[in-house]
């Protein structure tokens, strides 16, 4: 049984953070304008080793098609100011793979995340993007909690990860990668929001 569509959070959306003075936007990835776009992300070499998806054109097209027609989650191009620059996968974890390595609740969510564009790269940017985007998740009132499995290899994104209020659980040995299955719990999560959002303003 797939989750109901009409839970799932509504996209495009955008806010503007006065830290970085910028504005982040997310949108749904468009086959035909993004293609080409995603495609080259995926050749870059600080994606090549996690992502392993460097492969053809014509081989990208059947996998990015194959992953938009999966109901299961939502495919997001992360921008800042209008400029893309983040690509991001949003899934029910009930409908995932990660669903067979941990008891999951019916309205777990998870999220995959890259940076593209490597004039983005250590800028301190995917702070700011994975928090709105994990507060735009929590919208939904019946998720109590949001996980990830970045690779084991990749220290900075599991150091972003903790600063945004996820548990580092379990090593998960997954088809294309040993992962640490990490939790981020709601409450755990509205109190980083809440610090997060009281600094933003001060």
């Amino acid at each position: 049984m797939k989750s109901k569509a009409i839970i799932q959070p509504d996209y495009p959306f955008k806010v503007f953070d006065p830290v970085i003075q910028k504005s982040i936007s997310f949108r749904q990835v468009s086959f035909e304008k993004d293609l080409g776009m995603l495609h080259s992300w995926m050749h870059q070499k600080h994606v090549i080793p996690f992502w392993k998806l460097n492969i053809s054109l014509k081989d990208y097209k059947v996998h990015l098609m194959n992953f938009l027609n999966d109901d299961h989650q939502k495919l997001l191009v992360g921008e800042l100011d209008g400029i893309p620059m983040s690509y991001w996968e949003s899934y029910w974890v009930k409908d995932d793979l990660i669903g067979n390595y941990y008891e999951f609740n019916e309205y777990d969510q998870g999220i995959h995340l890259l940076i593209g564009h490597e004039g983005f790269l250590g800028k301190g940017y995917i702070y700011p993007l994975l928090m709105t985007i994990l507060h735009k998740k929590f919208q939904v009132a019946e998720t109590r909690k949001i996980v990830a499995e970045p690779d084991i290899r990749n220290e900075k994104m599991i150091h972003v990860f903790k600063k945004c209020g996820f548990q580092p659980v379990k090593e998960v040995v997954l088809p294309d990668k040993t992962g640490l299955l990490m939790m981020c719990y709601r409450n755990v999560f509205e109190r980083r929001w809440t610090d997060w959002q009281n600094k933003l303003w001060m």
